[in-house]
């Protein structure tokens, strides 16, 4: 199957999940794995391959954020059992005072995504939005909302992340890549605030799991909750978990920008890897669970968490299953041959390509990368030439794969899950706040090419 159809079938297919998880309750998992071997079926993808399709897209998500969904959700669990993450918290609250979490996580999430994937960084976030969450006594769901919104904006937005790295080099903007840093930062104003402003809207209609079981229960003052811990951890001692990895991946990613060489840039790169990265920040989770007299319970706490984040793996590696079969199939070549069409819309044909690539197959990065790859021999005739004007073509197409995340996305499953949310409260908070920080993004990228 080809062409209309196929597109067809896909909406179809999708429709299908959604009904089967938020209607009919079946278990995510067997869902998207359903509908996935349904759709390989449809889509006329040979049926000896359709095996090695949903192995390779169900191991493909192990081998990209397993282990870092792993080493960071133990981090997260050791911050939790010290008291570390009521101590960022208070340093948090400190920084920005006690009217503004939301903000407070959103900024912190903002900036952690510039060197790191966002999905990593909800894992590695998600301890203090928690403890933050503690403290203030905002909507858990609010606080959800925001720490992924801007975990996501500089995912698509800020080189050194991958896909706007390697969408302004494909464009040919390699050359003046602190232009598109530059405006990446400028384009993320109206997304951010966008995204502030619904998540505290969402936050008033939706309750998460932790807040529903909390009530009825006798709600601890913040002091009461630290003086469950005896003494908080020192303020570099809880963070350095956290801030190592993060400045490990951003030297990293420095290192390859500048075309350092050598035994140091050697180094950096191997541990500039999130794995490695999050290694080093699981010895120093370690370290600090020694230094809190806590060490005994080091097995229990491992033993806990990989009983955590085994459901969101599996279902995580199911949304990857989905991702494959739609790359295998003939969707993404229909799109590429028929972008022509969409040419005389200007700025928004590579937003719209993007959007179209992303609620496809799920991947941002990959939407990011296919997207530029399309658009580039089209600068001419989009009449995008001067580095300004293909600055803005590539916050374009970060702004369209960011629209919207849905079931066939990981970081969908992993703020869904982390977040305490079910997939159809996943629809409303992380699936409408992507589709309404993507359109307050194009609208200023839109401004700006009227501008500049």
């Amino acid at each position: 199957m080809t062409g209309v159809p196929l597109i067809i079938a896909f909406v179809v297919a999708i429709v299908a999940m959604i009904l089967l998880i938020s209607k009919l309750k079946v278990h995510p998992f067997l869902a998207i794995m359903g509908i996935s071997l349904l759709l390989a079926i449809a889509a006329g993808i040979p049926l000896t391959q359709i095996p090695g399709v949903i192995g390779a897209g169900f191991s493909g998500t192990f081998t990209s954020i397993g282990i870092v969904i792993i080493l960071g959700a133990f981090i997260g669990s050791v911050l939790e059992k010290t008291g570390a993450a009521l101590k960022l918290a208070d340093m948090v609250i400190r920084l920005v005072g006690e009217k503004n979490p939301q903000l407070a996580i959103e900024l912190m999430g903002w900036v952690v995504s510039i060197p790191v994937f966002c999905d990593s960084g909800f894992v590695i976030l998600n301890p203090i939005r928690k403890a933050l969450v503690k403290r203030t006594g905002v909507s858990s769901v609010a606080m959800t909302v925001c720490l992924s919104c801007g975990l996501y904006i500089s995912h698509v937005f800020i080189p050194p992340t991958p896909g706007p790295i390697a969408a302004a080099q494909t464009l040919g903007a390699g050359d003046y890549l602190l232009l598109v840093i530059g405006i990446g930062l400028l384009c993320s104003i109206f997304p951010l605030i966008a995204g502030l402003i619904y998540a505290k809207f969402i936050g008033k209609k939706i309750k998460s799991a932790d807040e529903i079981s909390g009530k009825g229960e006798v709600v601890k003052t913040y002091e009461e909750l630290k003086a469950e811990f005896g003494k908080l951890p020192g303020g570099w001692n809880a963070i350095a978990p956290l801030i190592v990895p993060i400045l490990l991946m951003g030297l990293s990613s420095v290192s390859s920008m500048a075309g350092w060489t050598g035994w140091i840039a050697d180094g950096l790169t191997f541990l500039g890897t999130p794995i490695m990265a999050l290694a080093v920040g699981t010895i120093l989770a370690i370290i600090q669970l020694h230094t809190s007299g806590k060490q005994g319970e080091f097995y229990n706490l491992t033993n806990d968490t990989l009983k955590t984040v085994g459901p969101i793996l599996f279902v995580t590696a199911a949304g990857g299953v989905l991702g494959k079969v739609i790359s295998s199939s003939d969707m993404v070549n229909f799109i590429t041959q028929h972008a022509s069409a969409l040419e005389a819309i200007g700025i928004f044909f590579p937003f719209l390509l993007a959007a179209i690539l992303k609620s496809a197959q799920g991947s941002s990065t990959v939407a990011i990368t296919t997207t530029a790859g399309i658009v580039a021999p089209l600068l001419p005739v989009l009449g995008f030439t001067a580095p300004i004007d293909i600055a803005l073509v590539v916050m374009a197409i970060g702004a369209g794969a960011m629209t919207v995340s849905h079931a066939n996305d990981s970081y969908f499953w992993v703020v869904t899950n982390f977040g305490e949310m079910k997939p159809e409260e996943g629809y409303r908070t992380q699936t409408l706040m992507t589709l309404v920080i993507g359109i307050a993004a194009m609208i200023e990228i839109f401004i700006l090419s009227l501008i500049f």
